[in-house]
């Protein structure tokens, strides 16, 4: 934790007098409280958190018995960032500092990214994500009983001109709050389906990109609630809406600050080194999925039709495989991890990409995988290994994997895998009107 003459020159940069000094859980909600500036340099040093949030499934279901208690919490003061919705305040990121720190997704990324910084790498990092606005408030969700929700640019078609000249303003005002909130914008606009729009963030210092991931869904999902309309980042909203990714690009600088996944020899512009990593990862992802797709909905986007990856495949520019190289120049020759939803843990996902990046190039991995072709999202190459069919068979590999405990912590996957467990029980019993309809009459 930082000295009280750092936080005061901090917080004095930022002109600040309000503090959200907050927690995020395992599905990315920033759990805070808000302090006045006195008030906060008083505990600063001292913080303390109810050590509910690792206990409890996305419905806040307590799942692990007590006791239940404050924990000692740290302050990040690097993650301090501008509130975009109140004047003179800021946000902080703090995490566990006590038994349950190492189950922490933001922790398990800094260990992830420590491991990199030891072996003499700079990583650099950024997500993109599709986004479903609805012509719903919270009210009028819970009076139809979240079914059949109402769209919001309902014409839409993907990259529209005309949509987004039609809905110009939101889009503009949106990009000013994010801004505000300090989430760097490469683009924002429209996609594919009704109400669908795609925000890609900056590249940069890989903690912050994950910062920068899990604000841009805060900021953009109370933006709309303010307007009476609901922001759905769900992997698959329901019939008649595209499902929709949250991909994350990574790239890796050496002390001389050189990228080293470039070789513009190479025919895909690609180093020993990128080939290793990319090896990694397609020998590590299946051990650890859940890692980046941990909840139950994540998995309807994987099927038959979609755009999403149907195996853990690579290829140059190639929007149907789990990792997209892109190589347009040596500074930005990078690797694009297409595999998670736009529900995705942010935290989780990079430290997945990352952890088994790193475990192909500490190992020399060859690249043995031929990239796949350009025959669509329904594209399998013969003797690939399909993804898991569900959250159930994910988490039952990752629990018994290995691989995945040394890479990331028995402890944090034993708890992971009964959090997903029961994420996926919760919703076994569930029956939904299609269900019905299909069911009800027949035989």
């Amino acid at each position: 934790m930082a000295d009280k003459e750092e936080i005061i020159r901090v917080l004095d940069g930022f002109d600040a007098d309000v503090i959200h000094v907050g927690v995020f859980d395992y599905a990315t909600m920033f759990r805070e409280r808000r302090l006045r500036r006195a008030q906060f340099l008083e505990t600063a040093n001292t913080a303390v958190f109810g050590n509910v949030l690792p206990k409890w499934d996305s419905a806040e279901n307590i799942l692990v018995p007590g006791p239940y208690r404050s924990e000692r919490i740290a302050v990040d003061i690097s993650s301090t960032r501008k509130y975009p919705f109140e004047p003179s305040a800021v946000l902080m990121v703090a995490d566990y500092d006590g038994p349950q720190k190492a189950i922490m997704p933001r922790q398990v990324l800094k260990a992830t990214i420590a491991e990199a910084e030891a072996a003499g790498y700079t990583v650099e990092a950024a997500f993109e994500f599709e986004f479903i606005v609805l012509n719903e408030s919270a009210d009028s969700l819970r009076a139809k009983g979240f079914s059949n929700p109402a769209l919001f640019a309902a014409d839409n078609r993907c990259w529209s001109g005309q949509t987004a000249a039609t809905f110009a303003p939101f889009v503009s005002d949106l990009e000013a709050l994010l801004l505000k909130g300090e989430v760097g914008l490469h683009s924002l606009s429209v996609e594919l389906g009704p109400g669908c729009f795609e925000a890609t963030l900056r590249h940069c210092p890989a903690l912050r990109a994950a910062d920068d991931a899990a604000f841009f869904r805060m900021f953009t999902k109370a933006f709309c609630r303010q307007r009476d309309l609901t922001a759905s980042f769900m992997a698959h909203t329901g019939s008649g809406f595209p499902s929709i990714g949250g991909h994350c690009t990574l790239s890796l600088k050496d002390k001389s600050g050189r990228n080293v996944f470039a070789d513009p020899k190479d025919e895909h512009g690609l180093s020993a080194s990128a080939k290793s990593f990319m090896a990694g990862i397609i020998d590590g992802t299946l051990d650890a999925f859940p890692m980046c797709a941990h909840t139950v909905n994540a998995y309807r986007r994987l099927g038959p039709g979609s755009w999403a990856p149907k195996t853990v495949s690579w290829s140059p520019y190639n929007y149907g495989a789990a990792i997209r190289t892109a190589a347009e120049t040596p500074e930005s020759t990078r690797l694009e991890f297409r595999l998670p939803g736009s529900d995705c843990n942010p935290y989780l996902t990079l430290a997945l990409m990352l952890g088994t990046g790193l475990d192909g190039l500490k190992r020399k991995l060859e690249l043995k995988d031929k990239p796949i072709g350009s025959g669509g999202p329904n594209e399998i190459p013969a003797g690939v290994p399909r993804l898991p069919a569900d959250l159930l068979e994910a988490t039952k590999r990752f629990r018994a994997s290995g691989k995945a405990k040394a890479l990331f912590g028995a402890e944090f996957v034993e708890h992971f895998a009964m959090i997903c467990e029961a994420e996926d029980s919760a919703l076994r019993r569930a029956v939904s009107p299609e269900e019905v309809k299909r069911y009800l009459e027949a035989g």
